[in-house]
């Protein structure tokens, strides 16, 4: 019988999954439960979160020990994420013409080696150095971690993962500076370094141990394109509703302690509450997708974005009171969790047969358009809530925009069809066509 990865004409069925468990059946046969490849994958999704939260409380002292200043201390932070928007752009690509095994192990090696150094940098300037190496090699973990998924599953079967390796991921940004907080004061900003090595370090064994190769051979000299109308709709929606997210993310220390007044314990509280809403969602949504059309899903996750996010603008208009505020900020934090995993996994099933690249794009997309937004929050002040929640709403709106746009496009691509009801079989739209 052929395995998952050798590309033989049957198609794999993805059945019975719960908060990760997978189901493999080929020709209705039981060949594996993959539990530990999504976990593994998931925890390549949480590598970058955490590998940016963790050691920010140790930046003080960093500053002081290696005699830098603050915006020196920033660039180790700066040319992590560089490197992990640019690594995958280069990664992506390489997982379709070698596998996405062999790519995938020796970025993870490297990082390893690159946290060493970073732990034990002697100065500044091999400190940046080691960190976007880091960065740029643990992209991997990302950009070939939605491959596999598009290799292995379609459909709401990939709606399914991918919403829960960004459920489980989604943890990382909540746990990461409560133990970097925890970590500051006994082990220095070193052993947070080290810290993040051992992750990297994990990483590359749960891989080694629980992913198999998901590309056949026969598939890596293929030739695609992402010229696919359809694919960049739903890049579009991926990319601006984290958009929106990050710009929430990066006003929400001023917003919550500067504006609406609460302490630095409070704003971790509410920062809290509003994960567990996103985790919630994320949940949720999991389950949903195995009756509901992914894109119906995103549809109604964005019209809850869209219409928190404008609720948030009115009331900064209207001068209402400002603890009001954080009660849209949950809605529109809680709908994002509905919203990138079935976004992402209808971008990449335009385009299978280069789901590396495809992947590659989404990520760097979704870092980059993070990037350009962070600044603008800011924009009006620290005591000002006006810009945050206008670079929310805008970025939400775009994100709905391209969604009604790929809809159209489907619907014309289709004839004029209405968009299939989803019958009531759960896997009915999981087969996967051979590469």
């Amino acid at each position: 019988m052929p395995s998952p990865a050798s590309g033989g004409a049957s198609a794999l069925q993805i059945r019975g999954i719960w908060f990760g468990v997978f189901r493999v059946r080929e020709n209705g046969c039981l060949t594996a439960l993959v539990t530990p490849l999504l976990l593994t994958l998931a925890l390549l999704a949480a590598f970058g979160p955490i590998a940016t939260d963790l050691y920010l409380p140790g930046f003080p002292a960093m500053a002081h020990d290696l005699g830098a200043d603050a915006s020196g201390v920033q660039l180790t932070l700066t040319a992590f994420l560089a490197g992990l928007a640019c690594g995958q752009l280069v990664t992506g690509p390489i997982s379709d013409r070698y596998g996405r095994r062999r790519p995938l192990l020796i970025s993870a090696s490297v990082c390893v080696l690159a946290g060493v150094v970073a732990a034990t940098a002697p100065n500044l300037a091999v400190l940046v150095a080691a960190r976007l190496v880091q960065g740029f090699t643990g992209a991997g973990g990302l950009v070939i971690g939605r491959a596999i998924v598009a290799d292995l599953t379609t459909g709401r079967a990939a709606a399914r993962a991918l919403t829960l390796m960004m459920t489980i991921g989604g943890v990382a940004p909540v746990l990461a500076p409560l133990a970097g907080g925890l970590l500051a004061e006994p082990v220095g900003w070193r052993g947070m370094l080290w810290t993040v090595t051992g992750l990297c370090a994990l990483m590359l064994i749960a891989v080694a141990v629980n992913v198999p190769e998901t590309r056949a051979a026969s598939a890596r000299g293929q030739k695609g394109s992402l010229r696919n109308a359809g694919y960049w709709a739903d890049t579009a929606v991926f990319a601006f509703s984290f958009a929106s997210m990050m710009a929430y993310i990066s006003a929400s220390p001023f917003l919550y302690q500067r504006v609406v007044g609460l302490s630095e314990v409070a704003y971790g509280v509410a920062f809290g509450i509003n994960a567990i809403g996103l985790i919630t969602t994320g949940a949720l949504v999991g389950r949903a997708v195995e009756r509901i059309d992914p894109r119906r899903v995103v549809a109604i996750a964005l019209t809850v974005e869209v219409t928190a996010t404008m609720i948030f603008v009115g009331l900064v208009l209207t001068g209402a009171p400002a603890w009001s505020y954080p009660v849209p900020i949950f809605f529109a934090v809680s709908a994002h969790g509905g919203v990138m995993g079935p976004s992402a996994a209808l971008a990449m099933g335009h385009v299978r047969s280069v789901a590396g690249r495809a992947s590659a794009v989404l990520g760097f997309s979704q870092f980059g358009l993070g990037a350009v937004v962070s600044p603008l929050v800011g924009l009006g002040g620290e005591r000002s809530a006006l810009a945050p929640a206008l670079v929310m709403a805008s970025a939400a709106l775009v994100a709905s925009a391209a969604a009604i746009t790929g809809y159209r496009r489907l619907r014309r691509a289709a004839g004029g069809a209405a968009t299939p009801r989803p019958g009531r079989r759960r896997d009915a739209d999981a087969s996967v066509p051979p590469p």
